[in-house]
């Protein structure tokens, strides 16, 4: 049987807690979020290997039905810090009628192409089963639900930065061909988010390539960095989450947690150790979650994550889904 924990029993024994060093992200929300939220369950091992990858899978997994997407970052070819080829390809085989799902990129990459895409996918052994290039056919304009009433009535309450904001994202072609989606992502740093989770890899992840796609939208033009980026990625991932509803879940898997996302084809080599794995329903929940127990890691193997998450302000991604009511700051831990 699993053991519940408080947020504070979780994080406890780490030098830092992340309610301190995240306070200026959340300065003033007092005002416009409710005082307590429900918690959510986050499922939380210890055990990196396929069986503790499946018993936190099997804990979210009710509403999963139907043709489903397992949204994967594949990486650059032969990347560094990749996840062990063995724990999705024992995820994906008991996840029936299943595919590993990616888009195209912006950056200049063999994966800014789709023949790329699919050789680099061969190169780092992701293509044991189906794989699915979704914007290989070209993109679709995903409408932003509430968007628009939300930037006409937040004008003047300094809930966000002003301008720059979506209503709609393009994204590939055959994210409409699934019913439900697993987000199976590779928690670690990232240079210009701060951090990756499964926010990224949902938004960033499905959005289209190319010189007009989804992640030029999100990115900017010259990709600036800072409050306007991480809020259009927020706005993005909320409306691919709202596209499935309650048919998408979230694992994030703390293991070659550098401080560069799997995109670098030269990222440095980790200096914080393996955690574990965390899953939940809720996007803001398991992204919170996996950011604590990072803070919670001994100064040392904390300090360069940390480093990284703050001097891009990646706090921001969870203090701007909390407004977007994306999921629940608060949660409990179950630990299996």
């Amino acid at each position: 049987m699993g053991k519940t924990l408080s947020r504070r029993t979780f994080i406890k024994t780490g030098a830092v807690a992340l309610g301190a060093v995240a306070a200026s992200e959340f300065v003033g929300l007092g005002s416009v979020l409710a005082s307590s939220e429900k918690a959510s369950p986050v499922y939380f091992t210890r055990d990196i290997s396929v069986n503790g990858l499946l018993n936190i899978y099997n804990k979210i997994n009710a509403n999963i039905t139907g043709k489903t997407a397992i949204k994967l970052h594949t990486g650059e070819p032969n990347g560094p810090n990749l996840l062990p080829r063995e724990l999705i390809m024992g995820l994906q085989a008991q996840i029936p009628d299943s595919t590993i799902v990616e888009c195209n990129v912006l950056y200049n990459s063999p994966r800014q192409n789709t023949q790329g895409h699919l050789e680099t996918l061969k190169i780092n052994g992701w293509n044991f089963c189906p794989v699915d290039i979704m914007d290989a056919n070209g993109e679709t304009m995903l409408p932003i639900a509430g968007m628009a009433e939300f930037l006409e009535s937040s004008k003047n309450k300094g809930l966000y930065t002003p301008g720059g904001h979506l209503t709609e994202v393009a994204v590939g072609k055959h994210f409409f061909n699934y019913d439900s989606m697993v987000v199976y992502t590779h928690f670690k740093g990232h240079a210009m988010g701060g951090f990756g989770g499964s926010l990224k890899n949902l938004s960033i992840g499905c959005a289209s390539g190319g010189a007009n796609g989804g992640k030029l939208q999100i990115h900017g033009e010259g990709w600036p960095t800072g409050p306007n980026f991480l809020e259009r990625m927020v706005e993005a991932g909320k409306g691919m989450a709202d596209h499935f509803g309650n048919r998408i879940t979230y694992i994030n898997v703390l293991k070659n947690i550098s401080v560069d996302c799997d995109c670098d084809k030269n990222g440095v080599k980790p200096t914080c150790g393996d955690i574990g794995i965390v899953g939940s329903t809720d996007i803001l929940a398991v992204d919170k979650a996996s950011i604590d127990l990072v803070y919670a890691m001994p100064e040392k193997e904390r300090h360069d994550m940390v480093e990284r998450i703050e001097s891009r302000s990646g706090l921001r991604q969870l203090a701007y889904m909390r407004i977007m009511e994306m999921g629940n700051h608060a949660y409990e831990v179950i630990t299996i």
